[in-house]
């Protein structure tokens, strides 16, 4: 598995993640197979987001997705940077059950 690796430096978290969710479709058009999203417990600016596809050329195809939405005035309002994309190779998922 592919894992697209991406940093945001956002202004508020609650419209990043509304803007996030309106492109649910076109991450599913894309091959985009779940996604993960993590912050920095002490920086509320940025935001870390881990898209998986099956295919390395898959996950760069989409990185040219990426780019036409970032020059959305939609997505100018709610980050203010990006790192450049970075292809990983997942090797290990391991989920664990977390007693109740």
């Amino acid at each position: 598995m592919i894992t697209l690796h991406l940093e945001n430096t956002i202004h508020d978290y609650d419209a990043w993640k509304a803007a996030f969710d309106r492109y649910d479709r076109a991450r599913q058009d894309h091959h985009v197979l779940g996604h993960r999203i993590s912050r920095p417990a002490d920086d509320p600016t940025t935001v870390y987001v881990d898209l998986d596809f099956e295919s390395r050329s898959d996950a760069a195809a989409f990185v040219q997705v990426l780019e036409k939405i970032w020059q959305t005035p939609r997505s100018a309002a709610v980050s203010s940077a990006h790192t450049a994309p970075q292809l990983r190779t997942l090797d290990e998922q391991r989920v664990t059950a977390v007693p109740a």
